[in-house]
């Protein structure tokens, strides 16, 4: 499969991205809480990754320095899909998935942090850009102070959500050339199902432990947990290691496109935004390429 990756690679990457745009459908198609959800799509994930593992007789070779730290980034990919299922949940796909899109400009502000650089004056000025955009899409919104209360909420949990990711990234960064792809990905997921196990009991709710789930959730968790988390996240970890982080980023912000394309042929009426939302999401993207042709010159510079 690796080898597949390596020589297909830009094409592959492509593919991955239409898969990922997938994951706001399946989040919204399911109708568990945020909480279960995630809980339920990083339990089926890690599953999936220890058997294939087993499998192939390499799960006896995790270095066991990484396995505490990984652990540790998985509850920050937990917080991550929460905020993110949870946008989904109380607004819509469209509307997480474009707050997604800021999470390259949040890397503006944290990577000076994690790799000891200077903040670049361009960044800032697309950071407030970006600010501007939001608030001009949350503008006009429905009268109904229910949609309005809804659509800030939206905006508010995927903005949280894209910092995390943003996060997520810079934590993981430190272990792709150290570790298999399959097995980073593997203990991450095992750290979101340990916290958010250890917050159900503390919480005293266990109806995720003995409350079975319908038919249709199961089928949407088993995809949501096999192709669109443990492949997504092999392929994607994998990936790095063969192209320029210029591709990756592009690629990856061309998923809101496709997820709220796909998003309005399933759900119709309920993915219909107004004028101000398209506009403000044009602009973001706009900003969003920019910000990855100037990284792009810097390096070839």
């Amino acid at each position: 499969m690796y080898q597949i990756l390596k020589k297909y690679k830009l094409s592959s990457l492509h593919i991955m991205v239409i898969f990922l745009g997938f994951t706001g459908v399946l989040g919204k198609l399911i109708s568990l809480e945020t909480l279960h959800l995630v809980w339920y799509r990083m339990l089926v994930a890690f599953l999936s990754l220890f058997f294939f593992l087993l499998f192939m007789k390499q799960i006896h070779s995790v270095k066991k320095k990484y396995i505490l730290p990984l652990l540790g980034v998985g509850a920050v990919v937990a917080l991550h899909w929460f905020f993110f299922f949870g946008a989904i949940k109380v607004s819509n796909i469209s509307i997480a998935v474009i707050c997604m899109s800021t999470a390259s400009l949040f890397s503006a502000f944290l990577e000076p942090l994690f790799l000891k650089r200077k903040i670049l004056k361009y960044e800032v000025l697309f950071g407030l850009i970006v600010l501007a955009a939001l608030s001009f899409m949350l503008y006009e919104r429905p009268e109904q102070n229910d949609f309005k209360i809804n659509y800030f909420l939206g905006y508010t949990y995927g903005i949280i959500s894209a910092f995390l990711g943003t996060l997520f990234t810079m934590l993981n960064a430190n272990y792709i050339n150290k570790e298999d792809a399959a097995k980073i990905t593997m203990i991450e997921m095992l750290g979101g199902v340990i916290v958010i196990s250890i917050y159900f009991l503390f919480s005293n709710d266990l109806s995720v432990f003995n409350t079975l789930i319908s038919f249709d959730d199961t089928v949407y968790l088993i995809l949501l947990g096999t192709v669109c988390t443990a492949l997504i996240f092999v392929w994607m970890t994998e990936i790095m290691r063969h192209i320029t982080p210029y591709a990756l980023i592009m690629a990856i912000n061309l998923e809101p496109i496709y997820s709220i394309i796909i998003g309005l042929i399933i759900f119709s009426e309920s993915e219909k935004m107004n004028l101000s939302f398209y506009i403000g999401s044009v602009i973001i993207l706009t900003v969003v390429f920019l910000d990855g042709f100037m990284k792009n010159k810097k390096i070839k510079k």
